[in-house]
C-alpha cells in the first residue's frame, strides 16, 4: 500500500511514490545559523526524520538535501558586532545544530551544505532568470518580477491581485517596483561581505539559496519539499516562482509542512520566558528521547503543545515500552505458539502501518502499539503467551522503533556497555552463590551508580538503564 500525504499544493491527500519508483528526492529547509536552534525548529526536523524513516520502510532509497543558511541580514549584523567573519560567527552554531540533530537521533540527510558553498549555482540561476526577463535591477539589487509569473500564490492559495505597489509584504530592506517582488540578489552595503557577479557585487537573497541548492543536487523537479508551515509564504511561494520561471517545470511534486509548536499553551517567545533550546531542556534534567517522543507524538499537521508535564508523560511512556521489551527478552515462557498472540501481533503491525501511511498519523500509530502492549501483557499474565511468540513481538517493537527510535536509552559518557553490565551481574551471581553478600551488594550499588537497575525474578536477573 502506498503512503498518502497531505500535499499543501493541491490541498488534499495524495498517494505518494518517487517519480523514478526507486529514490525519493527530498529537500528540507535547514536552519539559519545566527543562534542555537530552538525546540520549535526541532519539531519540524523530527517530523522530517519520521518521514524519512517511513519512506525507507517502503523500500525506497533516499536522496535528501538540507541547506544551512549561513548568510543573511541577522548573521551579517551579529558577525559585524562580534568583529568576526560570517564563517567564524556561524561555525559554532552549525556545529551545535548538527550535534543537536544527533542528540535527538534525527538522521542526517544525505547532503547538508551551507549556502555560501553554492554561490556559483545561485548566480547561474539568476542569470537564467535575467535572460528570460523575470528580473530587474534597482539600487544595485536584482529583483524577481512577480508579474511575470501568473501562478504566484498557488502554494499558499492566496490571490495577490489586490496588492498595490508600495505595500510591504516582506522584510527586504531595498527598493522595488512592486510590493510582491523579492530580491534574488542584494546589493552590498559598506562593510558587508560580497561576491562579484556579472550583474554586480552583492550577496544572495534567502529564497534563491534553496532553489539553487535543491536543483543542483536533486534536479529540476523534486519529489518532496518539506518545511514548517511558517515557510509556505513567502519563502516556498517564492521558491516556486523563481524555479519554475527558470525551468518551465514543476519545482516539487509534494509539499509537506509541519504545524507550529506552542509551549505551555502559548506561542514561544523570549519575553514570555518559554523560549527553549534543546540544550536548555536537557539541562533541566529531561532526556533527549523524551523530547523526541513528545515532538513525534502528535501528527505533524496538528499544533503541538509542548509542556513539561508532557515531557514527564513521554518519559513514562518510554519506560513502559522498555519494560515490555525487557519482559519479552528475559521471561521464560512455555514452549509452543499461541495463535491469539500471533493474531494480535499481525493486527498491530497492520494498524501501525496503516496509521503511518495515513499522512504520518503518529498518534494512531502509538495508540496501536500501546494497545498491543496491554493485550500481550494480559496474555503473559494469563500464561497463554508462548516462547514461539517472542520473536514476532520483538519484531513488532523493532518495526515501531525503526520509526520512533526511543527504545535505546541515551548514551552517557563513560557508561558501561551491555557486555560490562552482564559481566558484573555474573560476578554478583557468583558472589551470592558463595554467600559473599557484601560483594554482591557492592556490585548492585556499583551498577546503581551507573544508572543500572537490577530486578531479581524467579526467571533470573533482569536489568535496565534508568
Amino acid at each position: 500500500m502506498a503512503p498518502r500525504f497531505y500535499n499543501t499544493l493541491s490541498q488534499r491527500l495524495e498517494e505518494f511514490a518517487p517519480a523514478d519508483g526507486k529514490t525519493v528526492r527530498m529537500y528540507t529547509c535547514g536552519p539559519t545559523v545566527y543562534s542555537y536552534a530552538h525546540i520549535g525548529n526541532f519539531r519540524t526536523f523530527v517530523f522530517q526524520d519520521i518521514l524519512r524513516r517511513t519512506l525507507r520502510a517502503h523500500g525506497w532509497a533516499l536522496n535528501h538535501v538540507m541547506n544551512i543558511t549561513d548568510v543573511d541580514d541577522r548573521i551579517i549584523q551579529n558577525a559585524t558586532e562580534a568583529r568576526q567573519t560570517i564563517q567564524e560567527y556561524t561555525a559554532p552554531f552549525t556545529k551545535a545544530f548538527l550535534e543537536d540533530l544527533a542528540t535527538l537521533r534525527v538522521e542526517r540527510p544525505e547532503t547538508i551544505s551551507p549556502a555560501t558553498e553554492h554561490i556559483g549555482e545561485m548566480v547561474e540561476l539568476i542569470e537564467r532568470l535575467n535572460e528570460s526577463g523575470h528580473t530587474y535591477k534597482s539600487d544595485g539589487s536584482v529583483y524577481f518580477r512577480i508579474a511575470t509569473f501568473p501562478e504566484y500564490g498557488k502554494l499558499s492559495h492566496t490571490n495577490f491581485s489586490g496588492n498595490v505597489a508600495g505595500a510591504r509584504i516582506d522584510t527586504d530592506k531595498y527598493e522595488k517596483e512592486d510590493a510582491r517582488d523579492f530580491a534574488v540578489w542584494k546589493g552590498p552595503k559598506p562593510g558587508e561581505p560580497a561576491w562579484d557577479t556579472p550583474f554586480g557585487a552583492g550577496r544572495p537573497g534567502w529564497h534563491i539559496e534553496c532553489s539553487a541548492m535543491a536543483m543542483r543536487h536533486l534536479g529540476e523537479t523534486l519529489d518532496i519539499h518539506t518545511g514548517g508551515v511558517d515557510l509556505v509564504f513567502p519563502h516556498h511561494e517564492n521558491e516556486i516562482a523563481q524555479s519554475e520561471a527558470a525551468t518551465g517545470k514543476p519545482f516539487a511534486r509534494f509539499w509537506l509542512h509541519s504545524e507550529h509548536l506552542l509551549v505551555e499553551g502559548q506561542k514561544m517567545s523570549k519575553s514570555l520566558g518559554n523560549f527553549f533550546t534543546l540544550r536548555e531542556i536537557v539541562e533541566k534534567g529531561y532526556t533527549p528521547d523524551a523530547v523526541r517522543y513528545l515532538l513525534a507524538s502528535a501528527p505533524y499537521r496538528k499544533q503541538l503543545n509542548f509542556t513539561f508535564d508532557g515531557l514527564k508523560a513521554a518519559a513514562t511512556s518510554i519506560e513502559r515500552l522498555r519494560n515490555f521489551e525487557l519482559r519479552l527478552k528475559t521471561s521464560r515462557f512455555a514452549e509452543g505458539l499461541d495463535p491469539e498472540a500471533e493474531a494480535r501481533t499481525a493486527a498491530c503491525a497492520g494498524a501501525f502501518d496503516a496509521a503511518m501511511d495515513d499522512d504520518l498519523n503518529t498518534a494512531d500509530a502509538l495508540g496501536a502499539i500501546f494497545e498491543y502492549i496491554r493485550d500481550i501483557n494480559t496474555l503473559i499474565d494469563g500464561g497463554s503467551f508462548r516462547s514461539g511468540n517472542v520473536k514476532g513481538a520483538l519484531e513488532m517493537l523493532r518495526k515501531f522503533d525503526a520509526i520512533f527510535d526511543v527504545l535505546r536509552p541515551p548514551a552517557q559518557e563513560g557508561a558501561l556497555t551491555d557486555e560490562q553490565v552482564n559481566a558484573l551481574i555474573g560476578q554478583r551471581n557468583q558472589a551470592r552463590k558463595s554467600r559473599d553478600f557484601a560483594r554482591a551488594d557492592a556490585i548492585r550499588h556499583e551498577l546503581a551508580a551507573q544508572g543500572i537497575v537490577l530486578e531479581d525474578t524467579k526467571d533470573g536477573v533482569r536489568w535496565k538503564r534508568k
